[in-house]
């Protein structure tokens, strides 16, 4: 049998805290699997083929939809605790006792989330395009950008994720076709999906004296992964991360956006196997 690919890899389910949670699991398996965590309205069919299988060639790749998301049942909750609360329910139904956790833009929040709160349940953690808690988010296009027009609609993608360069724009086509080569794809989110997580991103932007200081409580080595101009999270607040996480390094991509691992898939592939790598031999040393 062929092993399953980010096409192939078939749709399952498992049941945790009253939520029917769809999944996809490939790639090698016997090391510590990473759990992708997805960006504003998307589902396991929004992320990246090449960075997927990329990394699913050294690593068992897990895809899940949160509650409420798409083919996940239940209802999106209005708070990122509560996303992470789920996620965790999530990766310990399946019988998972480490993890790696990969969030991109506000799956980077609920990330950091499952870190805090499974902190023993996370080994090492990956962070892109996103911020932190209180993020001024005065400089960001996310509210121009998610509520123009375009034609075709998918094209929406290439403003949220890709710079307005000729090079960037022609990486985002590519990603796009890639995006859709799946056939059985997920449905799209629901509408009370998008209010919640609306809500939920209003709750984390907002200002606090000590918004800062619960990234201390995140001790797991980091790799917070960024484009040079994010339009959607500003690229000034993945510095900031950097600053305030005990144990993180930044890489920032040049002529890129909010979504840099799509843009350079295979560069990001090369870096996150080697901080993802790096963990192995800590392990093996100890």
């Amino acid at each position: 049998m062929k092993p399953f690919t980010h096409h192939t890899a078939p749709t399952q389910y498992v049941e945790a805290n009253g939520i029917r949670f769809a999944y996809r699991r490939f790639g090698k398996a016997g090391g510590v699997p990473i759990v992708f965590n997805q960006h504003y309205t998307g589902t396991m069919d929004y992320w990246d083929p090449a960075v997927t299988d990329g990394l699913a060639q050294t690593r068992e790749v897990i895809l899940f939809n949160n509650a409420g998301v798409s083919s996940s049942s239940g209802e999106t909750p209005a708070s990122f605790p509560e996303m992470g609360a789920n996620a965790i329910a999530f990766i310990r139904a399946l019988d998972l006792h480490q993890v790696d956790v990969l969030g991109i833009s506000i799956g980077g929040f609920v990330a950091q989330e499952i870190a805090l709160q499974g902190a023993d349940l996370v080994r090492r953690l990956i962070l892109v395009g996103t911020g932190h808690r209180g993020n001024d988010m005065t400089a960001s296009r996310s509210a121009e950008i998610f509520g123009a027009s375009y034609e075709p609609p998918e094209h929406l993608w290439l403003a949220v994720h890709f710079a307005p360069s000729e090079s960037s724009r022609k990486a985002g086509l590519g990603f796009l076709e890639r995006k859709w080569r799946r056939k059985d794809r997920d449905p799209e989110v629901s509408a009370q999906t998008i209010a919640a997580q609306g809500a939920a991103i209003a709750n984390w932007i907002t200002p606090g004296e000590n918004a800062l200081a619960y990234l201390k409580s995140i001790g797991q080595p980091t790799l917070i992964v960024q484009g040079s101009n994010d339009v959607i999270i500003p690229t000034a607040h993945s510095v900031t991360l950097q600053q305030h996480l005990p144990n993180a390094e930044l890489v920032i991509y040049p002529d890129s956006n909010h979504g840099s691992i799509y843009q350079y898939p295979e560069r990001f592939v090369a870096h996150a196997e080697r901080f993802l790598s790096d963990g192995q031999a800590d392990k093996a040393s100890a």
